[in-house]
């Protein structure tokens, strides 16, 4: 029966994560001595799995968590449809610069079903969803990379695991995610189902981070 293992991870810490900015598809923002950190712990936790492709967003902060494995020669490729979602007119500020109450509605809204929503120059959940996919069904066809890793973005795991996982996009926070995570997935072709096999893991800190 074929399937294939996808290690999904987030991308490691900014100086915006650090200072708790709003940061999305419109902040190219490098990995911050934590986040190297971070990156070189998964790296070295992982770097015996035999991954046949990295697949990164276009922007830079995943192509920096990846760099291990990309060194050691595996094959990768970017893609803008794994990029985070866009925040419109919020990048790159705090909640307290851009008004928290506009940042929490927002969030409301899609709790509440209305996930088409998005800021003023920005993207909605199912924008998102819609990019995303695209790509998935790219790798899906790709039978012969049975164990890849993926490189993303906080909110775009969410939306792209509430997708895999066939939850509503309203319910995308229930999936936890912190600097470097790691979700592992499989993939049934027979059924046509993914499936979690391991869940906002951060192992590799506690042991290769001192």
């Amino acid at each position: 029966m074929a399937k294939k293992i996808i290690y999904l991870i987030r991308h490691g810490e900014t100086a915006y994560n650090k200072k708790g900015a709003v940061q999305g598809r419109g902040i190219d923002a490098d990995l911050n001595e934590t986040g190297q950190q971070q990156a070189r712990a998964f790296y070295e936790k992982y770097k015996h799995v035999p991954f046949q492709k990295v697949y990164v967003s276009s922007l830079k902060r995943t192509h920096q968590t990846s760099q291990g494995f990309i060194e050691a020669g595996i094959p990768w490729e970017p893609h803008e449809g794994l990029d985070e979602i866009s925040w419109g007119k919020l990048e790159g500020l705090t909640l307290e610069e851009n008004g928290y109450e506009l940042f929490k509605t927002l969030l409301e809204k899609w709790q509440e079903g209305e996930t088409h929503e998005a800021l003023d120059g920005g993207e909605s959940p199912e924008q998102v969803a819609h990019r995303q996919m695209q790509v998935i069904e790219q790798i899906l066809s790709r039978k012969e990379e049975e164990l890849i890793l993926v490189t993303m973005h906080g909110r775009a795991m969410r939306i792209l695991l509430s997708r895999l996982l066939d939850f509503p996009l309203r319910d995308m926070d229930r999936f936890e995610h912190s600097n470097t995570c790691l979700y592992i997935l499989e993939y049934d072709y027979h059924r046509q189902q993914f499936e979690v096999k391991l869940s906002n893991d951060t192992s590799h800190i506690r042991e290769y981070m001192n």
